[in-house]
């Protein structure tokens, strides 16, 4: 029991002399608890599907009355893929844990989802990010194991983590001997006790330390022995040191470097995912806004032809009209009825689109469900609008673009992790150096030398006495470990040259090639972003020019209509072109509703391609980080 004691106390002063680790990161383990934090973390919470506050707040007499402001927010909130991607930050700041520790990095999935919020697109969802991503499915969620840092190869790399052993163990064993002279007994019993316990730890400049600690009890019936029960000890020190491949922080902390270099690309992730997030859901708030228009022009499409109808009968009842004339407008009636159906079935659909994208559980719930969304905001197109330079424009898109930002920082990563590449083709140089001190200690051996016939016991005469130095138990000889009364001391080294190294070449020559590859696909970015930035200028400039000329084709429609109304009431006409002209303005009311849209989403296509759709639309990334808008809604209008 006195071994025990006296090893869990030197334990204690091991675990006092234990350097200290890197700081735990943040959310990830849980704090206080003192030596013993190490084995504690924390437990994610269960995910949350309860919609924010925001959403009931805009409820009123069963429709949600929703602005812009409010959709975008509601959209930070509440939007799934956005959720989804509030992880890959915590996965980031787990791998940057990983690796200094000195753990092989696992990668951090960077995909970005795109949702449909327009139920005309064709294109559903699409996964971008790093790497690229997979597809998407009807419902709008895109993207899949595509997206994924890829980590870097090479030599290895020592375990940062200090680690700490114990041991003991307790025996008894008889073994019987062949010659009894060196035992003095032809059956050795031996009871024996043993612990040990140590400490050893790595170091980014390829340097390992080691320092343990062994002590072995011993209790045995051979007499010869001066002393009986005994106790030897020792304690090693030994540094080993990597001074060709692995050498230097360098190479060791390259892991390290490449994990924070993940972390800044997981956050330019999320900031990805923000801005795909709320374009789409800018996007499907003008097309809502849209369809609403289009119900009403359809309507107003059906009130004339159901006047025309009324008129029509009235005149074919006195004799002045031709009863076929009833059929033409009646048929007039009916197409407009289905055209208004299919436009209210349009906007339907909106509704439930934009519902899914900005709630957590979509139409799940019977009150969202039912909910009709009424949008409070209308699109405006300026008489003027000031157009920056497109190389004004081209220069912002290069300097705000995530994605080119992850390029960039994906290439840093991979020349860091090349370092560990180049060091695997050197020869393994290692040099290693121990320090020992050993103890013994014990009590004079009382075993009684047995009287054997025809042989002098003098011979079997044990030290008288014993020497003072040795005599004691553990705490002897603990003090003679650090009085070095037994020292040792070595040095050692170790060559390994590969002959051929082919699979270090290999290793070399594809890294080379991936850095070559990524470097290429960042200039096809840049290109593509350039592309971006001047396709959707000229949208934007074909859209305004599109609206304009609607309005213009409106305005005629509507002349043409009033005047041929009045030759027709004058009987200068037929119905026919009375029919082919109100169709005619309905049309054209739709074309202009339409332009309104298309240059509505032209404009958030540039913000988007230029990088500053945040800016524009006072969006902040951090209350998109804690899913809580500060901003409360608006207010919502009376209610005739």
């Amino acid at each position: 029991m006195d071994c025990i004691r006296r090893g869990i106390a030197i334990i204690c002063v091991l675990l006092l002399l234990t350097p200290l680790a890197d700081a735990q990161v943040p959310g990830l383990t849980e704090s206080g608890g003192g030596w013993f934090s190490s084995y504690k973390f924390r437990e994610l919470p269960p995910i949350d599907l309860s919609n924010s506050n925001r959403l009931e707040q805009l409820l009123r007499g069963g429709n949600i009355y929703l602005s812009l402001q409010d959709a975008i927010a509601l959209a930070l909130e509440n939007n799934l893929d956005i959720a989804i991607q509030r992880y890959a930050p915590i996965n980031a700041e787990a791998s940057l844990l990983r690796a200094k520790a000195g753990g092989p990095l696992r990668g951090v999935p960077t995909s970005v989802q795109t949702v449909t919020t327009n139920i005309l697109s064709q294109v559903t969802g699409t996964g971008s990010g790093t790497g690229g991503g997979g597809g998407g499915s009807v419902s709008g969620s895109g993207g899949g194991a595509g997206g994924t840092i890829i980590t870097a190869t090479g030599t290895s790399i020592p375990n940062l983590d200090p680690s700490f052993y114990v041991a003991g163990s307790a025996a008894h064993r008889t073994n019987p001997q062949t010659n009894s002279f060196t035992t003095g007994t032809n059956s050795l019993v031996l009871s024996n006790k043993s612990f040990s316990a140590g400490i050893q730890k790595a170091f980014l400049t390829g340097t390992s330390v080691s320092l343990g600690w062994n002590n072995n009890n011993v209790k045995t019936n051979a007499f010869r022995n001066d002393y009986n029960p005994y106790t030897n000890a020792n304690l090693e020190l030994t540094i080993s040191q990597r001074l060709l491949q692995g050498f230097g922080p360098a190479v060791n902390s390259r892991n390290i470097r490449i994990a924070q270099n993940n972390r800044k690309v997981s956050d330019l992730a999320f900031k990805q995912q923000v801005i795909a997030t709320v374009s789409q859901v800018i996007a499907g708030y003008w097309d809502l806004v849209t369809f609403h228009e289009n119900v009403k022009v359809r309507r107003q499409a059906l009130e004339l032809s159901k006047k025309l109808y009324e008129d029509n009968k009235k005149q074919v009842e006195i004799g002045t009209l031709a009863p076929i004339e009833i059929v033409r407008a009646e048929a007039e009636v009916a197409s407009n009825q289905q055209a208004l159906v299919n436009a209210e079935t349009q906007l339907l659909q909106q509704e439930t689109a934009l519902k899914n994208a900005l709630s957590r559980t979509g139409v799940a719930s019977p009150t969202i469900a039912e909910a009709r969304i009424i949008p409070t905001d209308r699109i405006t197109v300026p008489e003027e609008e000031q157009i920056e330079p497109i190389q004004d424009l081209v220069a912002q898109a290069l300097e705000n673009r995530p994605e080119l930002l992850q390029s960039r920082i994906s290439i840093e990563s991979t020349r860091i992790g090349l370092k560990g590449t180049k060091s695997q083709l050197l020869p393994s140089l290692d040099i290693q150096a121990s320090f020992q001190n050993n103890a013994l200690a014990g009590q004079l051996n009382t075993v009684p030398v047995p009287n054997i016939p025809g042989i002098d016991p003098n011979q079997f005469q044990r030290g008288v006495g014993g020497d003072p130095f040795f005599i004691g138990g553990v705490g002897t000889a603990f003090r003679q470990l650090f009085r070095r009364n037994f020292p040792d001391y070595s040095i050692a080294f170790q060559l390994n040259v590969p002959l051929q190294n082919r699979a270090a070449k290999a290793d070399m020559i594809m890294d080379q090639v991936s850095l070559r590859q990524q470097e290429l696909q960042q200039q096809r970015l840049i290109n593509s972003i350039r592309m971006d930035v001047r396709n959707a200028l000229i949208a934007l400039q074909q859209a305004r020019a599109a609206y304009q000329a609607a309005v213009k084709a409106r305005e005629l429609a509507e002349q043409t209509v009033d005047a041929e109304q009045k030759k027709y009431a004058l009987g200068a006409s037929t119905i026919f072109f009375v029919i082919q002209y109100q169709r005619d303005l309905a049309q054209a009311r739709s074309q202009e509703v339409a332009a309104e849209s298309a240059y509505a989403k032209a404009k958030v296509m540039l913000d988007q391609a230029v990088g500053r759709i945040l800016e524009a639309y006072n969006i902040s990334i951090e209350e998109a980080e804690k899913g809580r808008v500060s901003r409360p809604p608006d207010p919502l209008p009376a209610i005739p």
